[in-house]
């Protein structure tokens, strides 16, 4: 008896214990240890959500939902404008942009509808391991949305970079849905960059805003220099391994899916969550908003903190009740503005010396933080983490046969439609397929046979 009596004190001591750590755990305990951000690093994000947002506006010169300031687009400026009807359920409605004033050539996405079911379908289509991609798991929907889009306006993007002088910054940009498919696209543009021109890797850029998890944590990792995620506060999407149709499936009670997911998070071992190839993840560098420091209900002035976090990236779902309120575009678009007003107060107030010796430190501290992730990656036995410099050599290896690879361009070139290379031949040129219709890259000795 008195065993027994033991035993159910134990567990009833263990119950709330995690009943106190779930209750407790706020948004900004992801990012606590993290550095801050500077002004120069984070000053694209405000620009490219209200970028996002003018997606959602069907004439930019009688904008109906402009957010304070306006959106500081050009109208003149708008290269292309593609709605549901033209995407056909391929993908979300997008927006070209050459600014001018940045020099830069935006393509932005916008994030789910509600009411659409092409949306849902694309969300939904994936399971654990289905995909395979430059040496890591990938969300199947948003790849195949991914190659569609880079296949309609990859010869668009390439023929503006060229006609500015091959000198301005390519910008991808997407909220939610759209920061999946915009992630996925940067991967395959990075590894692809003649056909858009032969634009340099440091030329492109991609900001997923609410990234949904889309690449496991080799890729995340592996292009943190080129991806930047950005996170507000509590929200749920970056942070929930549960499959995106239980999300959706659970929409209209949503205490009854933080529930499920805070006890399907407790009793799977970190170890085993970590390693998993097939687990996805928020995509590159993170930008965490923080905005409630010392409370769970006060908001206080924003700050950004930034990392590549390997050994824990955002693996808890927060009980909060702006769990879904700050995954709304709206919201982080006046938070990113609010933090960057902050950074240039504070900014303005200690600067001791010129601003330009500043951003080339920091751009040395990024080179050595992605670095010092890599590593860390490889250190942890995740599955296909390389260094960068195995990164290198095995890019100067698929360099080398370069005659047989312009065949291979000309053929496929003859074969697409109007002449152009299409973005799925592309692909089939570079993975193969086993047997159970999975992808996996041509001299990968770690693919299942």
């Amino acid at each position: 008896m008195s065993f027994s009596c033991g035993v159910e004190c134990v567990v009833v001591v263990g119950c709330m214990r995690w009943a106190w750590k779930r209750c407790t755990y706020i948004g900004s305990d992801d990012s606590a240890t993290w550095p801050l951000a500077t002004p120069e690093e984070f000053e694209a994000v405000p620009r490219v959500c209200r970028i996002i947002l003018a997606v959602y506006e069907s004439d930019l010169r009688n904008p109906q939902y402009s957010p304070p300031g306006g959106y500081g687009l050009n109208p003149d400026w708008v290269v292309k404008r593609v709605t549901y009807e033209q995407t056909r359920g391929q993908a979300p409605p997008y927006l070209i942009y050459c600014d001018h004033d940045h020099s830069q050539i935006v393509l932005a996405i916008r994030g789910l509808n509600l009411a659409k079911e092409s949306d849902y379908k694309l969300l939904m289509n994936n399971r654990l391991g289905m995909r395979m991609f430059d040496g890591g798991y990938v969300h199947h929907g948003l790849l195949n949305s991914a190659i569609w889009l880079l296949d309609q306006e990859s010869e668009t993007l390439g023929r503006l970079w060229v006609d500015n002088g091959s000198s301005y910054e390519m910008v991808f940009t997407g909220h939610s849905l759209g920061s999946g498919v915009v992630a996925l696209m940067t991967v395959v543009a990075v590894n692809h960059r003649d056909r858009l021109g032969g634009i340099p890797r440091e030329k492109i850029r991609c900001y997923a805003v609410a990234p949904a998890r889309c690449m496991s944590l080799n890729l995340a990792v592996k292009y943190a220099d080129v991806i930047y995620s950005i996170v507000l506060q509590d929200d749920f999407l970056p942070r929930t391994a549960t499959p995106l149709e239980d999300i959706f499936r659970s929409l209209f009670c949503l205490p009854c899916l933080l529930f499920l997911v805070c006890l399907r998070d407790t009793f799977i071992a970190e170890g085993r969550k970590l390693r998993d190839p097939r687990r996805l993840y928020a995509p590159g560098r993170m930008y965490h908003i923080v905005e409630r420091k010392f409370c769970r209900c006060g908001r206080f002035p924003p700050e950004v903190r930034t990392a590549i976090p390997v050994d824990g990236r955002f693996e808890h779902i927060v009980l909060s009740c702006n769990a879904t309120s700050d995954h709304g575009i709206i919201w982080i678009e006046r938070e990113a503005g609010k933090a960057m007003e902050r950074m240039k107060e504070s900014t303005s107030k200690t600067v001791t010396t010129a601003p330009k010796v500043q951003k080339l430190n920091r751009m040395q501290t990024f080179e050595k933080e992605h670095k010092d992730a890599l590593e860390r990656a490889v250190s942890l036995n995740i599955p296909h983490a390389v260094t960068t410099s195995e990164e290198v050599s095995s890019q100067d290896n698929d360099a080398e046969p370069s005659e047989s690879r312009g065949e291979d361009a000309s053929n496929t070139k003859s074969k697409s439609t109007g002449g152009r290379t299409s973005w799925n031949e592309v692909v089939k040129k570079l993975f193969t397929k086993d047997v159970t219709g999975g992808l996996h890259l041509k001299g990968d000795a770690n693919a299942p046979q």
